[in-house]
């Protein structure tokens, strides 16, 4: 799998790069999320538990994925800015347990 960034924008204010991708996988599955972790990671130079992949969409027939991250500056700034969904994709968060449903009571029809 070959990574490239298309595009980086820095966010002062959520602490974060957000970065466009692009990976070509010619003759290979489409890449799992961990692995485009590993490589922004790595082409970044920071630590993966920084690397949140937002979304990404294999180009049918092509070999080629884009995608969008964000490339936080600490583990700890992208569990606050980060809703759980994305965190517990990424790895970083489990699953939260649902709320029994209540059985609403139904009204008497007059």
């Amino acid at each position: 799998m070959k990574l490239e960034i298309v595009n980086k924008n820095e966010n002062k204010t959520m602490d974060r790069f957000e970065v466009a991708f692009r990976t070509e996988h010619v003759g290979e599955p489409s890449p799992n999320r961990d692995a485009v972790r590993t490589a922004l990671a790595g082409a970044m130079g920071v630590q993966k538990e920084r690397v949140i992949v937002s979304n990404m969409a294999s180009n049918y027939g092509t070999g080629i994925s884009d995608g969008n991250a964000h490339v936080y500056g600490s583990p700890d700034s992208a569990k606050k800015h980060e809703k759980n969904y994305k965190l517990v994709r990424n790895g970083l968060a489990e699953k939260k347990a649902k709320k029994p449903k209540t059985v609403a009571t139904k009204k008497k029809a007059r």
